[in-house]
C-alpha cells in the first residue's frame, strides 16, 4: 500500500554544514513572484512563480528547510493549508508594492507591480503576526512587514525624500550585488542587533522605496545616514524583523549576515517546538 507524501518537518540528518544531527529543522515558507512581473520577460513564457535560490541556499546552510509557496491569491484557503506546515516565513525582496495596499494613489515614479505575490505575502504575515510564527523580510519583505501592520512606504525615495545617498544602486545601474552602499546605525537593545551583534554595520542597497509611516506594534531598528529606515521589528517576544539589504546574496559565513539568519532559524526551530 502506498502512502501520499507529507510535507516535511522531522529530519535525522545533520543539516548542511552542521556537523552533528538536528533534531528538527524548521519548515520555513519562502514566497515567490510571479515571472511575467519581472520587467523584460517574454509574454509567451508559460504563466509561473519563480525565486532567487540564494533565498533558499541562506535558509538551508543554516538548518532550515525552505518550502516554496505559490501565489494563489484566488484560493486563500490552499495558501492557509501551506501555511499551517510552517515554522516560520520568509519574505524575500523583489517588485514594489502597489500603494493601494496602503490606501495611497500610485505616483509616476513606481515600477512593476504583482498584485499576486501582495495579495499573498500581506495575508501570511498577518496570519504569522497573530500567531506569533517568525517573520524575516528581506528588502520588499521588510515593507511588507510594515504594510500588514497597517503603516505606509515612500513610493520613491529621491522623489519624495530627496535625499543624495543613493540607495537604488542596482546592477542595471552598473553596481555588483554585492556592493555595501553604506552604513545602518542598528538601535541598541534590539532582536537586530542581538543578532549581528555591531551598532553599525556596511550594507547593500537596491531599492527606491522606504517605510515612511511605521505600523502598529512595530519599530525601527536601523537607519541609514539620512535617515532612511533600514529596519523594523515587532516590539513582542515574537521574531518579526524585517532589514531593507539583500543578506542573503553574500557568502555564508559572512560574519554581518550569517548570524541573522542563524537568529531567525533558531527562532522558527523553537516556534516549531513549541506547537
Amino acid at each position: 500500500m502506498t502512502h501520499a507524501p507529507t510535507l516535511p518537518s522531522m529530519y535525522d540528518a545533520p543539516a548542511p554544514g552542521m556537523g552533528t544531527p538536528a533534531l528538527r529543522r524548521p519548515v520555513i515558507g519562502v514566497t515567490t513572484q510571479t515571472l511575467h512581473a519581472i520587467q523584460g520577460i517574454p509574454e509567451g513564457l508559460p504563466e509561473s512563480w519563480v525565486m532567487n535560490q540564494r533565498y533558499f541556499r541562506a535558509v538551508t546552510v543554516v538548518g532550515g528547510v525552505p518550502l516554496m509557496i505559490p501565489l494563489f491569491s484566488d484560493d486563500l484557503a490552499t495558501v492557509r493549508a501551506l501555511y499551517e506546515h510552517l515554522d516560520g516565513l520568509l519574505i524575500p525582496g523583489g517588485v514594489d508594492m502597489d500603494p493601494e495596499t496602503y490606501g495611497e494613489a500610485m505616483r509616476p515614479e513606481v515600477g512593476r507591480l504583482d498584485a499576486s505575490r501582495d495579495t499573498v505575502e500581506l495575508q501570511l504575515v498577518r496570519w504569522a503576526i497573530a500567531d506569533g510564527m517568525p517573520v524575516l523580510g528581506l528588502c520588499r519583505g521588510a515593507q511588507v512587514i510594515n504594510v500588514a501592520a497597517g503603516g505606509s512606504l515612500y513610493q520613491d525615495i529621491p522623489a519624495q525624500i530627496g535625499t543624495t545617498l543613493q540607495h537604488d544602486c542596482y546592477p542595471t545601474k552598473g553596481f555588483t550585488r554585492t556592493h555595501l552602499a553604506h552604513p545602518v546605525r542598528v538601535a541598541p537593545g534590539s532582536r537586530l542587533e542581538a543578532a549581528v551583534e555591531q551598532s553599525s554595520i556596511d550594507v547593500n542597497s537596491m531599492h527606491h522605496q522606504s517605510v515612511k509611516t511605521v505600523g502598529e506594534g512595530l519599530v525601527v531598528t536601523a537607519v541609514a545616514p539620512d535617515g532612511v529606515v533600514e529596519a523594523v521589528e515587532g516590539t513582542g517576544e515574537a521574531f518579526l524583523v524585517g532589514v531593507q539589504w539583500h543578506p542573503e546574496v553574500f557568502d555564508a559565513d559572512d560574519p554581518n549576515t550569517r548570524p541573522l539568519f542563524e537568529a531567525f532559524v533558531k527562532a522558527c526551530s523553537e516556534y516549531g517546538e513549541s506547537r
